[in-house]
């Protein structure tokens, strides 16, 4: 006789609350304290980072959960105010130990929706870190464009200065 253990749920993205913050700051902090894809300052502390990531309208932050563990959160809204509302922006983390498991895929896939269904016309990425080829790829796979790098514009810690992408996906 063989036993298997069963299939892991369903990854469930959905919006994120306050009460989401203490299973989100653990993701968050190991993000900015790796310092190879966010410019957040490595010292962030978890009152500023709240103030960072969850979103007010018109904007909205969500998590994507495994069985009740969160596993991933990302943020969207208008890239810029007044005549730059139209395009939305996004920022993404997903927990190291989540990582390579759909998550960043399935926030990614939500935010997309998420853009088109409030009526804006593009997504813009300010800064993606070049050397951060899973997100590249990601993105690309998503049809994001690199329309633009800002060479030597990030200080990765491994890597030295490299180049920051401004992405874009057209929703027209």
């Amino acid at each position: 006789m063989t036993t298997s253990s069963p299939a892991p749920s369903a990854l469930v993205v959905r919006p994120a609350t306050e009460a989401d913050w203490p299973a989100v700051w653990p993701i968050v902090e190991a993000v900015v304290r790796e310092g190879e894809t966010y410019t957040y300052p490595t010292d962030l502390t978890a009152d500023a980072a709240r103030e960072l990531w969850l979103e007010r309208p018109p904007g909205a932050t969500v998590v994507a959960e495994r069985d009740g563990v969160v596993l991933g959160t990302a943020k969207m809204g208008p890239n810029k105010p007044g005549h730059g509302d139209h395009v939305g922006t996004a920022s993404f983390m997903v927990s190291p130990a989540a990582r390579g498991q759909g998550v960043a895929r399935a926030l990614g896939e939500h935010v997309v929706a998420w853009h088109r269904e409030h009526g804006f016309r593009g997504i813009q990425f300010n800064a993606v870190v070049e050397t951060n080829a899973a997100a590249v790829h990601l993105w690309q796979a998503l049809g994001f464009r690199i329309v633009g790098t800002v060479p030597g514009a990030f200080r990765s810690p491994a890597h030295g200065y490299v180049g920051l992408h401004v992405m874009y996906l057209d929703l027209t």
